[in-house]
This record gives C-alpha cells, sequence and structure tokens, in this order.
C-alpha cells in the first residue's frame, strides 16, 4: 500500500530536490521515500542531539590523536608483524612505548581496569562482558589483535591502583582485577 503526501517545499528544499533529481536520475517519490529513510535512521545526529557514542567518536577525531582505520588495515598491520610466530622486535619496541606513555595517562583518567576495558571496546578493539565484580570475558577478533591488547592491557595499567591476573585463550582471555597495592 502507498500513501499520497502533499509537501510545500521553500526555496532551499526544492533547490535541493532539483540538484539530487539531476544527479540521481531518481524521480521526485523515490527521492523522498529515501530522504525519510536516512532522516529517520540518522535522527539523533540529524536533530542536533547525537549519541553519546557519537559525541565521543567526534571528541576522538577532532583531537588529532584518534583516526578512524578500517579494521582490515589493523587486521594486516598486526598479521605483517605478528605472522604467528615471534613479533618483529622493532614493533614490539615501538607499541611498548605508546603503552607506556597510555600507562601514565590511564592511570589519572581511569578508576578500575574494567573502565580501560570499556574504553578499549568502545574504540573496537575487543569485546568485554563483565562476569563478576572484577572478572572480564574480552574477545578478540584474532589471535594476533589478542596478543597486541593484551600486551598493550598489561603495560598500559601498571600505574593503577591495582593489579590484574590474565588467563589467556586463542582468541579470548578471562581478566581478573585485583587489589594491588
Amino acid at each position: 500500500m502507498t500513501e499520497r503526501v502533499t509537501v510545500s517545499l521553500d526555496e532551499d528544499s526544492h533547490a535541493a530536490l532539483e540538484t539530487l533529481l539531476s544527479e540521481t536520475n531518481h524521480g521526485q517519490s523515490e527521492l523522498v521515500r529515501r530522504a525519510l529513510t536516512f532522516y529517520a535512521a540518522n535522527f539523533e545526529a540529524a536533530s542536533g542531539r547525537p549519541s553519546d557514542n557519537l559525541e565521543q567518536y567526534y571528541r576522538m577525531l577532532t583531537s588529532g590523536e584518534h583516526v578512524l582505520l578500517d579494521v582490515d588495515f589493523l587486521h594486516a598491520f598486526l598479521e605483517h608483524c605478528y605472522d604467528g610466530g615471534d613479533p618483529d622486535p622493532e614493533f614490539v619496541a615501538a607499541a611498548d612505548r605508546v603503552s607506556d606513555y597510555h600507562a601514565r595517562e590511564y592511570a589519572q583518567r581511569f578508576e578500575s581496569v574494567g573502565e580501560v576495558l570499556e574504553w578499549l571496546s568502545f574504540c573496537g578493539f575487543l569485546e568485554v562482558r563483565r562476569e563478576e565484580d572484577d572478572v572480564y570475558h574480552i574477545v578478540f577478533p584474532s589471535e594476533a589483535i589478542r596478543w597486541f591488547m593484551t600486551r598493550f592491557l598489561e603495560r598500559s595499567t601498571v600505574d593503577m591502583p591495582t593489579e590484574i591476573e590474565i588467563e589467556r585463550g586463542v582468541s579470548k582471555v578471562i581478566v581478573t582485577e585485583g587489589g594491588g597495592d
């Protein structure tokens, strides 16, 4: 069933419609249907109420400290450096320098390893599920990412007022957070 709708267009919306008609070779009805569907799917961003995640992504990207990276590039980088055997020592040293820098940052920014894990999950490196108060099951998309992120987690949390124990699997780990000093 189709519904007919009559719409009054102002000058800007009429110009936009004319531009889209010439660029897409779709009819007016098809363009309006697509526009409504797109607007509904992106309502929060379009209405000035970005989601918490969208706002966080925006802050990360505008700081110049983070970039969007296709996950396949990440896999390619790590597979090249790791390749199922011992990782390239120069890569490990560079990654450790980044981890050590983050240790200072995380000690001031986060109160628990659970918060760090939530942040890393938000960044797309892992999926985390809290099992108990201080026990987390973490799933990684590959063994190379598990190796990389587990090493990062161990090094980047050393200055926090807690200790962690990590039980490793092939693509999963269990992290238990303890009291520390």
